[in-house]
């Protein structure tokens, strides 16, 4: 029978003692190089119009660097990002209640951003000389950075938008700039007992995130959604774990294979056999973890069910 865990103390510990531990700060603009693939920031822009939307015009787009000029401007206070190409542009203006700061969370019942009303937020997508008289949405904060000036230096969110009623056609878009990947999720066949058979996407909107030192390898801890998640990664005995490298991995690791066990909600494998896979690992110079980005594949007791998850540590 697959074991209950104590985790939820252990977690309490890994969050409160992350900083400490790591050396982590809002400051992860630049990772230390890692074996294979510098993690590198997302700056992009895309968005979903549907049919009678009257901003999108029912079309969808993307933009990256290469394609346009994408600028963050404004404060937390109201942040402005701009793209714009030779012949078209997009603005998308998203602001926090009147008197707060933006901070990652979820922001419902958003009204126009420059004429919002008491402690809504406010939300404003306008392109090619259209936009909207009244906004109708809501929109989500995964990471915001300021720097000492309070200018934006970070912005990762998404929005979805509705043009002069709640139920018209919505805009639904993803913003980024200059963002790093921030997550976890994973996809639970039906039969596992970790994921029982769901599967779930956490971000920085709802979820919170921990990394710090496992034996020879990582901790990584999930909070968010109701749900608590930690993935014990470590490499075969006397070993460190390498980017761009595949392990075959069990429970706990010894001389030929790494370790992998993944468990959350009380819920934990007695023994396990599975994959890992290191995509990225950067490290300060005294040799903590920065960034890290992994998948897995975990089966529980020998069984065939399998739970797949990729984690997204400032990678």
């Amino acid at each position: 029978m697959p074991r209950s865990t104590g985790w939820r103390r252990v977690l309490t510990g890994a969050l409160a003692g992350l900083t400490a531990t790591i050396g982590l700060t809002a400051a992860l603009a630049a990772p230390a190089e890692a074996a294979t693939g510098t993690p590198t920031a997302v700056t992009k822009y895309s968005h979903t119009s549907l049919p009678g939307d009257y901003i999108g015009q029912g079309a969808t787009v993307a933009y990256t660097p290469k394609t346009a000029t994408i600028s963050a401007g404004g404060s937390a206070e109201y942040a402005r990002f701009r793209v714009s190409t030779g012949d078209t542009w997009w603005d998308v203006d998203l602001a926090a209640p009147q008197g707060e700061r933006l901070h990652p969370g979820v922001y419902r019942n958003a009204e126009r951003a420059a004429f919002r009303t008491g402690r809504s937020p406010g939300l404003d997508v306008s392109g090619d000389g259209r936009g909207c008289n009244e906004v109708y949405g809501q929109f989500s904060v995964n990471q915001i950075e300021t720097d000492a000036d309070g200018a934006i230096t970070l912005l990762d969110a998404t929005y979805t938008q509705h043009c002069e009623s709640a139920d018209a056609p919505a805009l639904k878009g993803v913003v980024k700039y200059r963002a790093y990947p921030l997550s976890y999720a994973y996809t639970s066949d039906a039969g596992d007992y970790i994921g029982q058979g769901g599967t779930a996407h956490h971000t920085g909107a709802t979820s919170t995130f921990g990394i710090r030192p496992w034996g020879d390898g990582i901790q990584y801890d999930v909070s968010g959604e109701r749900a608590y998640f930690t993935a014990l990664l470590t490499p075969p005995t006397g070993q460190k774990l390498e980017a761009g490298r595949t392990y075959e991995t069990r429970r706990d690791s010894d001389e030929s294979f790494a370790g992998l066990d993944v468990f959350g909600d009380g819920r934990g494998c007695n023994t396990s056999t599975g994959e890992l896979t290191v995509g990225k690992l950067a490290l300060d110079d005294d040799g903590t973890v920065k960034a890290f980005a992994a998948t897995f594949v975990q089966h529980c007791e020998g069984g065939t069910p399998a739970l797949r998850g990729t984690i997204h540590y400032y990678a």
